[in-house]
């Protein structure tokens, strides 16, 4: 193998977007590069993983990603992954996964597919590419159970690794609550409430403008922090304007740090309609926030002993009364918040994620090992 590892890992992605799937499969490499693992990532050369690993000192490899009958890509896979010696191609959307994972095949790797998305899979017989993966990786239990109930995957080949977060980054002692107050224009009577997500459908941002807009009549010490770009960023911004709440509703634009933000809020939201699991609120929930949460996909899991409030979502007067209930009450935020941190188990964290990934790794790798011991044998 190339490099200091034993190990090397070819990650495909064709999204050109960023968000929380691209911002874990970085996160991924950086941790596993740390590890002595050699990764590389094959992308689209104008989308920002690709530039975000390449700023990271990540070898990248510009791909088109087309579509799944996009037979040049298919070819440079297999090229890479023999001249590199690639040990596993792990793929993560859709037509990256068709191409990346027959590549493996061709070119004598392993094939791991992570599942980011709750969206359900075509159940057909025809969509066979999971079925020819030899592990896949889910990001939350919900997620993994559908794939074996519906897509006919073996429970011994999929395993739920949720996203987890750096528990050092996300340390309100690492930073200082008034100078972020000050930056955002906030005084002191007031209460901050924000969300953090990709301005998408999916994340529902409308209903927390809505949420907004009925918790400022009630209240009109509450101001509201989004924090994200998105293909509905536009359409947001002019839903904030026809409401006329420029003077309480604040869009932030991407943060690189969204620590920074959250050490300034004293509540949190996320208003999804739909998730596997969610990295912003256990790191909302490190930053000693009170959580009011949308019970979707698999954010369950990271509910322990009412350590944050659920739920249902769409239900826009519930969210209201939830959050204005935390808003009103500094004494409702506190007790909330002196369960937040402690919640997150000492082994959620993104250490112990890098570590699971790398014993999967490590269990495949061996088991072709073996099998090759065997032929040799035979």
């Amino acid at each position: 193998m190339d490099g200091s590892g034993s190990i090397s890992v070819l990650h495909t992605e064709w999204s050109d977007g960023w968000g929380g799937q691209e911002i874990r499969i970085l996160g991924e490499m950086l941790l596993l590069r740390e590890r002595g693992v050699n990764v590389y990532l094959s992308g689209k050369p104008h989308a920002q993983i690709t530039r975000e690993a390449k700023r990271h000192g990540i070898m990248t490899f510009d791909l088109r990603f087309s579509g799944m009958l996009d037979l040049m890509t298919m070819i440079r896979l297999v090229k890479i992954i023999k001249k590199h010696q690639i040990s596993i191609v792990n793929t993560h959307s859709g037509k990256d996964t068709w191409l990346g994972g027959i590549a493996a095949k061709l070119g004598g790797a392993k094939f791991i597919r992570t599942r980011h998305l709750a969206i359900p899979i075509n159940p057909s017989r025809l969509n066979f590419i999971n079925s020819l993966a030899d592990h896949i990786i889910t990001t939350g239990d919900t997620v993994r159970e559908a794939m074996i109930r519906d897509n006919r995957i073996l429970p011994g080949r999929i395993t739920s690794i949720p996203t987890m977060p750096n528990h050092e980054k996300f340390d309100p002692k690492n930073y200082n609550r008034l100078e972020q107050r000050n930056r955002l224009g906030l005084d002191p009577g007031h209460v901050a409430v924000g969300i953090v997500g990709v301005l998408r459908r999916v994340k529902r941002i409308d209903l927390f403008i809505c949420m907004a807009e009925k918790v400022s009549r009630m209240n009109n010490n509450a101001r509201f922090f989004i924090v994200g770009e998105g293909p509905l960023a536009g359409d947001l911004k002019t839903m904030v304007k026809q409401k006329q709440l420029e003077d309480v509703v604040f869009f932030t634009g991407h943060l690189d740090e969204p620590a920074e933000l959250m050490v300034a809020l004293d509540v949190y939201t996320q208003t999804s309609d739909s998730e596997t699991t969610t990295q912003t609120i256990p790191q909302a929930l490190l930053m000693g926030l009170p959580v009011v949460s949308t019970d979707v996909g698999s954010i369950r899991q990271i509910h322990d002993n009412d350590n944050f409030i659920l739920v249902q979502h769409g239900d826009v007067e519930v969210l209201v009364r939830e959050v204005l209930r935390l808003v009103e009450s500094e004494e409702c935020r506190k007790l909330y918040a002196s369960k937040s941190r402690a919640s997150v188990k000492s082994d959620y964290s993104a250490d112990k994620m890098a570590d699971k990934t790398l014993e999967i790794y490590h269990q495949l790798l061996e088991r072709r090992a073996e099998h090759n011991r065997e032929e040799e044998s035979s």
